[in-house]
């Protein structure tokens, strides 16, 4: 490794060289291997350490900034489209190139939860050694995955995780009381299925759910474990298509039954969200207005103040992801004064590894404003840019959040390109609370805890949407005007 390096050439004396600004400093550098005579040698590590001395402040080549926010770019990481796979040594590339991206470019690399130097030791073998294209993209996918970033899977190579299949039940599933419950239908064939909303999976095709979740869980990267099974219900059912056989729990009865798996593409986009079907913006009452994000627009912010006004609340619904960014257009009516909602953390282009707070835009004030109380509904489908919204408006006098814990995926996210035509992805900006309480892999976490329940998802209810009113109105309010308002 030595002579490989010598014949790379003599490094040129920098002028001026780069320093380690200890300024506002989050993360530094894990660079002490370099003086590990003992793992290197006496001249590999010399020569090392001169190298690191001489780098040039402020420039890289294989790693820039993007856009206003700054997160890592990774434009010259090759993804070696036409190799024939196996090739062991372009497989052990990919292994090493996506460790070091989270090594030292990663603003969450503290907060991984493994040890990621032994991490890569595990996973040498297995990448290294896959005997097929399939099986290095699923050996790729889990070792991607101990990095439980929710931005972070192996996204070019989705159809290879388990369970494969190309077909599917036309019914949705999501996890409550950790169970998978039928929680409603994607098309006819799912209301032709048997299956009712309400009934818990026990087991598909004579393997209980269980095992299933036990068995596929390495290959979901996620922030959490709500957002792994989030993940996991989107795709428990699939599977080659014809007859699935299910042994099913329905209102305290066990039941066995038999549904068709229908093509997934016949099914057209799944809807990701768990908001009110409907119009963007209504009043439920004289009292409560109601506002969903998956389909709202920034330049309708002002309007949908005015049209709330009165109103002694306004739910904002982010069990979506926002149609539109909405943190400064729909914020700023939130506040009554300047108001900083994040603080983040930024790379060092002269120190790999280094990252360094800064503080993020705040709020300002804008008319009309919103003076009632402010009720926010997140769940686990809040991720990334929906998770950022709520940080802003929980910023708000008056403001509550209604739910259970988020994705835990926040900052813009960074591409990172692997060989054999691969791509993945992480979570490339730092965000944190202004006092510098982490959101990464925590999440928001609610005020106010509600989570759906089987009997609730069984009676079509809306158990968070009830809370909220109950916050605005009061506990005396019957449930059967609860329920009015919310199909109103």
């Amino acid at each position: 490794m030595l002579d490989w390096v010598a014949a790379l050439g003599p490094v040129s004396k920098c002028e001026p060289c780069a320093k380690l600004d200890e300024k506002d400093i989050h993360l530094r550098p894990d660079l002490a291997w370099l003086s590990d005579e003992s793992l290197l040698g006496a001249e590999l590590s010399k020569s090392l350490r001169a190298i690191y001395a001489n780098r040039i402040p402020g420039k890289q080549f294989y790693v820039s900034r993007e856009g206003q926010a700054s997160n890592p770019t990774f434009e010259h990481e090759l993804s070696y489209g036409a190799t024939r796979l196996p090739d062991a040594g372009f497989q052990i590339l990919a292994l090493y190139r996506f460790w070091n991206i989270i090594e030292y470019w990663s603003p969450y690399r503290d907060v991984v939860g493994e040890d990621w130097n032994q991490v890569l030791a595990d996973f040498l073998p297995r990448v290294a050694l896959a005997k097929t294209a399939g099986d290095y993209q699923r050996e790729l996918m889990a070792f991607i995955a101990m990095g439980h970033d929710t931005h972070a899977s192996l996204w070019s190579s989705i159809q290879q995780r388990p369970p494969m299949g190309t077909c599917q039940l036309a019914v949705e599933v999501r996890f409550a009381e950790d169970r998978a419950v039928v929680s409603g239908y994607l098309n006819d064939a799912g209301k032709a299925s048997g299956l009712k909303p309400g009934d818990v999976i026990l087991r598909l095709d004579g393997v209980p759910v269980s095992k299933l979740v036990e068995t596929w869980s390495p290959y979901y990267a996620a922030s959490n474990e709500p957002t792994r099974l989030r993940d996991i219900a989107r795709s428990i059912t699939r599977g080659n298509c014809g007859e699935a056989a299910l042994s099913l729990r329905r209102e305290g009865e066990d039941l066995e039954l038999k549904a068709q798996r229908v093509p997934t593409a016949s099914l057209g986009p799944i809807s990701q969200t768990h908001d009110q079907p409907g119009e963007t913006f209504r009043r439920l009452s004289d009292d409560v207005a109601y506002l969903k994000l998956s389909s709202v627009k920034a330049a309708d912010a002002g309007s949908y103040i005015d049209r709330a006004a009165g109103t002694k609340g306004l739910i904002i619904d982010i069990r979506n992801y926002p149609s539109e960014f909405m943190v400064f257009a729909l914020g700023g009516h939130l506040v009554d004064h300047v108001t900083h909602f994040a603080s983040f953390t930024k790379f060092d282009l002269s120190n790999p590894g280094a990252f360094h707070w800064s503080q993020g835009d705040p709020l300002l004030p804008l008319k009309p404003r919103y003076s009632g109380k402010i009720v926010i509904l997140v769940d686990e489908v809040s991720q990334s840019q929906a998770e950022y919204t709520t940080m802003a408006f929980r910023s708000a006098p008056g403001s509550m959040v209604i739910g259970s814990t988020t994705a835990g995926a926040d900052g813009n996210v960074s591409q990172v390109n692997l060989p054999g035509g691969l791509s993945s992805m992480i979570s490339g900006l730092g965000v944190f609370y202004p006092d510098k309480k982490p959101t990464q892999r925590v999440g928001m976490i609610p005020d106010v805890e509600v989570k759906p329940t089987i009997a609730g998802i069984r009676a079509g209810r809306d158990e968070l949407m009830e809370e909220a009113i109950r916050q605005i109105l009061g506990r005396d309010v019957p449930l059967s005007e609860i329920q009015g308002m919310i199909r109103k």
